[in-house]
C-alpha cells in the first residue's frame, strides 16, 4: 500500500475506530482512558507541529526569511481555527457551546465540532506529504504526524457515536455518522497534495500555518478536555509519554 495513501487514510480510520466503540460500549468512553489517550495525542501533536511542520519550514528559508513566513503562518493557521469557531455553531466535548445560535441538537453540533477540527488537520498531513514528495522531508515524518491525529481522533469518534445511539439511533447509524465525521481529513489532505505544485512556493507557509491549526485545537479542545476534574494527572503524563515518543520518531525515522 502506497504510504501516501496511508498517511492520508490512518486518520480518519482513528475516528472510525473510536465510533465503532459503540458496538461494544453502552455507556461513554470511561474518563480515564479518555484523558490519557487526549493526553498522549496532545503530546505526540506538539512534538509533531514543532519538529515534522515548524522545524523544517525554518530550514527552507535563510536569514530573516527563515522565520518571518512559519511565523506568518503558525498565527494564521490559529486565525483560521479561530474564526471557524466563531462563526460556525457547535459544542466542544467538554460541553460547552460556541458560535452563533442554532436550532442544531447537542449531538449534531459536537459532530460539526469533530468535523470542522478534522479538516484543517487533514490538511496538515497533506502540507507533511507534500514536503516529503517536493522537497527534502522525509515521509516517516509525516505518517508519525498522521499517527497522532489518528490517536486524537479515537476518544472523537466515540464522543460523536456514543450519545447517538443513546438517543436511540442504531448502532450502525450512530457508527456511519461519527465515522463520517473523519472523512474530511483525507479528502482535506487530498486537495493539498492535488495543489502540491502551488503549495510548493509558499510551504514554509504552509507549514507553519497547519501547525498554527493543530496547535490551536491542543490548546483549545483536548487540553481543557483532560485537565478538568479527576484524574487530571494522568492526562499530563499522557502528554509527556506522548511527546516522547515523538521525540523518539523523530530520531528513528527521521
Amino acid at each position: 500500500m502506497s504510504p501516501v495513501f496511508t498517511s492520508l487514510m490512518i486518520p480518519f480510520l482513528g475516528t472510525a475506530l473510536g465510533s465503532a466503540f459503540v458496538f461494544f460500549m453502552k455507556r461513554e468512553m470511561p474518563p480515564l482512558v479518555q484523558k490519557v489517550l487526549l493526553g498522549f495525542a496532545s503530546g505526540v501533536m506538539v512534538a509533531a507541529s514543532v519538529w515534522s511542520l515548524l522545524i523544517p519550514a525554518m530550514e527552507m528559508g535563510t536569514g530573516s526569511s527563515a522565520v518571518v513566513a512559519p511565523v506568518i503562518g503558525l498565527l494564521a493557521g490559529f486565525a483560521f481555527l479561530l474564526l471557524i469557531d466563531y462563526i460556525t455553531p457547535h459544542i466542544h466535548p467538554g460541553g460547552e457551546a460556541e458560535g452563533p445560535r442554532s436550532s442544531l441538537s447537542r449531538t449534531a453540533k459536537l459532530a460539526l465540532a469533530v468535523t470542522i477540527h478534522n479538516f484543517p488537520e487533514g490538511m496538515a498531513v497533506g502540507v507533511a506529504i507534500a514536503g516529503a514528495l517536493t522537497a527534502d522531508f522525509n515521509m516517516a515524518g509525516a505518517l508519525a504526524l498522521s499517527l497522532g491525529i489518528a490517536i486524537q481522533n479515537v476518544p472523537e469518534g466515540a464522543i460523536i457515536s456514543l450519545p447517538l445511539r443513546a438517543e436511540g439511533n442504531s448502532r450502525w447509524k450512530a457508527f456511519g455518522i461519527g465515522a463520517l465525521s473523519g472523512i474530511v481529513e483525507p479528502v482535506g489532505g487530498a486537495l493539498v497534495l492535488l495543489l502540491a505544485s502551488a503549495v510548493l512556493g509558499i510551504m514554509p507557509f504552509m507549514l507553519a500555518f497547519a501547525a498554527g491549526a493543530m496547535l490551536y485545537v491542543v490548546v483549545e479542545e483536548l487540553v481543557p478536555e483532560y485537565s478538568q476534574g479527576k484524574h487530571s494527572n494522568i492526562g499530563t503524563v499522557g502528554f509527556a509519554l506522548g511527546f516522547a515518543l515523538m521525540m523518539v520518531l523523530d530520531v528513528v525515522l527521521g
